[in-house]
């Protein structure tokens, strides 16, 4: 069976971290472009960073510096490690495969994503 499986969420203070991972499985990750996305209730989801499969990485500004994505072909999997998290990170976070990326982070009618799993919360309280 085809699927991605997030994990690694919780509940931390301000400026903790965190260390989210999508394990892949029925498929090869590392053929793919994948991305980490979060959604805040009450407004649309949004694209957090992403990795392409030559490695090329790319974060959305807010995470720059805090944020890191990484593969381990190994496991099949990516990790999202979040330091220093702010309140504003809290969300329901989910991994996804990129077969066309848009121009913006926070318009991801503009992607071409593959499907959602089921995301894992994070809670970043102040």
């Amino acid at each position: 069976q085809v699927q991605l499986v997030e994990s690694g969420g919780g509940l931390v203070q301000s400026g903790g971290s965190l260390n989210l991972s999508c394990r892949a499985s029925g498929f090869n990750l590392g053929d793919y472009d994948i991305g980490w996305f979060r959604q805040v209730p009450g407004k649309e989801r949004e694209g957090v960073t992403y990795i392409r499969s030559g490695g090329y990485l790319d974060y959305t500004d807010s995470v720059k510096g805090r944020f890191t994505i990484s593969r381990d072909n190994a496991k099949n999997t990516v990790t999202l490690q979040m330091n220093n998290l702010k309140p504003e990170d809290t969300g329901v976070y989910y991994c996804a495969l990129v077969f066309g990326r848009g121009s913006k982070w926070n318009d991801l009618a503009g992607w071409s994503l593959g499907s959602w799993g089921q995301g894992t919360q994070v809670t970043v309280s102040s």
